[in-house]
């Protein structure tokens, strides 16, 4: 099991912004992609974004391209998620996990940890 840790949630206006952060440790951060989910109530988790540890390549979902912007930050080893021009359908529950957004194994995963909350409301 990998275990990885999330931050930076809160409640923001709409048109406001937030940057979660992603603990993992280096060796989580070389040998695995890291992708932020998200779960709102009554919806399906989905993918939002995700950083190829190969080639720091990356997928937004389309929901969320050009407001959101994944990075690695090594001096932190943290995979930050910034989120900007925010709006209400952003709120849910955010999760980050050792997975590819388009693998065929995150329906199989079952190490989510707590996850951080995202309230965007006025």
């Amino acid at each position: 099991q990998v275990q990885l840790v999330e931050s930076g949630g809160g409640l923001v206006q709409p048109g406001g912004s937030l940057r979660l952060s992603c603990a993992a440790s280096r060796h989580t951060l070389d040998y695995y992609a890291i992708g932020w989910f998200r779960q709102a109530p009554g919806k399906e988790r989905e993918a939002v974004s995700c950083l190829s540890s190969m080639d720091n390549s990356t997928y937004y979902a389309d929901s969320v391209k050009g407001r959101f912007t994944i990075s690695r930050d090594n001096a932190k080893n943290t995979v930050d998620l910034q989120m900007n021009s925010l709006i209400p359908e952003d709120t849910a529950v955010y999760y980050c996990a050792p997975l590819w957004c388009e693998s065929v194994a995150i329906g199989e995963y079952e190490y989510w940890g707590q996850g951080t909350q995202v309230t965007v409301s006025s």
